[in-house]
C-alpha cells in the first residue's frame, strides 16, 4: 500500500462561485465578451485584437520617446545611418515594397492620441487641463477597467477587508433602523396601515 495522499480541506477555486464574470474587451472597435483567466485581463485573446493592441502600445512608446530632446536626437541619427546603408546597397525609394507601412507614418499621424488602447483619435479639447481621451465613452470605459482592477486589490489587502467590512456592517445597520422593514432593535416593526 502507498502513502497516505493529503485530503483537501477547501474546494478547489474553480467553482462558479470564484470564476470572474465575462468582460468587454477594452481595446476600442473590438466589443468582444470574453472571459478572463487572470483578475487584471483587460483584452480579449484573439490574435488579431492583441496584435492590434501591442501596435498600439508600441506607438504611444515611441510618442513618449520621441517627447524628449534625447528621444528625438537618436532617431534622428538612426534615420541617418539608415538612409546612408540603404544608398550605399544601392536601393532607391522606388525599389522599396509599397505596401510596407513606415513606422510613425499611419492614417492619423498626430503627435497625441486617446489613452484608451486601440483609439487613434486625439484627446479633445479642455480648458482648465490637457485632456487624456476623445470622448466620453472612451473615458468612462478606462475608468471602469482601472475602478475594477482597484477594488480588486483593496479587497486582497487586510485594510481593504475591513473598510469593506465595516461599509457592509453600516448598510445593515441602515437596513435594521428602516422604520417599517423587517426588524428592529425591540423586534419585529410591521407597516402601519390607515
Amino acid at each position: 500500500m502507498g502513502c497516505k495522499q493529503p485530503t483537501r480541506r477547501f474546494p478547489p477555486r474553480t467553482t462558479s462561485r470564484h470564476r470572474p464574470r465575462r468582460r468587454v474587451c477594452l481595446r476600442k472597435g473590438c466589443g468582444r465578451r470574453y472571459t478572463p483567466r487572470r483578475w487584471n485581463q483587460r483584452y480579449c485573446q484573439d490574435p488579431e485584437c492583441l496584435r492590434e493592441v501591442k501596435r498600439w502600445q508600441a506607438r504611444q512608446r515611441q510618442r513618449r520617446r520621441r517627447a524628449s530632446p534625447q528621444g528625438r536626437q537618436q532617431h534622428r541619427h538612426a534615420e541617418r545611418a539608415r538612409r546612408r546603408e540603404a544608398k550605399a546597397r544601392g536601393q532607391t525609394p522606388a525599389a522599396r515594397s509599397p505596401d510596407r507601412a513606415r513606422g510613425h507614418v499611419g492614417e492619423n499621424s498626430s503627435d497625441v492620441f486617446c489613452g484608451r488602447t486601440g483609439c487613434y483619435e486625439p484627446p479633445r479639447a479642455s480648458l482648465r487641463t490637457p485632456a487624456c481621451y476623445c470622448s466620453v465613452v472612451c473615458r468612462t470605459a478606462v475608468r471602469r477597467v482601472r475602478d475594477r482592477e482597484r477594488k480588486w486589490l483593496s479587497r486582497t489587502m487586510f485594510a481593504g477587508r475591513m473598510k469593506r467590512r465595516s461599509e457592509y456592517e453600516a448598510a445593515r445597520r441602515q437596513r435594521v433602523d428602516q422604520p417599517g422593514d423587517v426588524c428592529g432593535t425591540q423586534g419585529v416593526v410591521y407597516p402601519r396601515r390607515e
